[in-house]
């Protein structure tokens, strides 16, 4: 049997679907771009996995940086969808 979900619910869950798809995007993409960038700074120095780790490091401040705006972002916009 399928459940129909009434228009408030609909909304709410294509929020928190694109809540999940924007946040994972925030945090791939910076991890994959900035440790490929390590990856080839190391083969090119021959400095083992430091600029690769410095790398992380530098992509996971930047995507706790992302989320945490987003996160604000979407906060408001929730609430937004109560008063509606």
């Amino acid at each position: 049997m399928v459940a129909f979900m009434n228009e408030r619910e609909r909304k709410y869950t294509m929020l928190g679907l694109r809540i999940v798809g924007d946040f994972g995007a925030s945090i791939a993409i910076p991890v994959v771009v900035f440790v490929i960038i390590g990856q080839w700074l190391d083969e090119k120095y021959q400095k083992g996995p430091l600029f690769t780790i410095l790398a992380f490091v530098l992509a996971a401040l930047i995507s706790g940086k992302m989320i945490y705006k987003k996160a604000k972002e979407y906060n408001k916009e929730y609430r937004d969808l109560d008063k509606k």
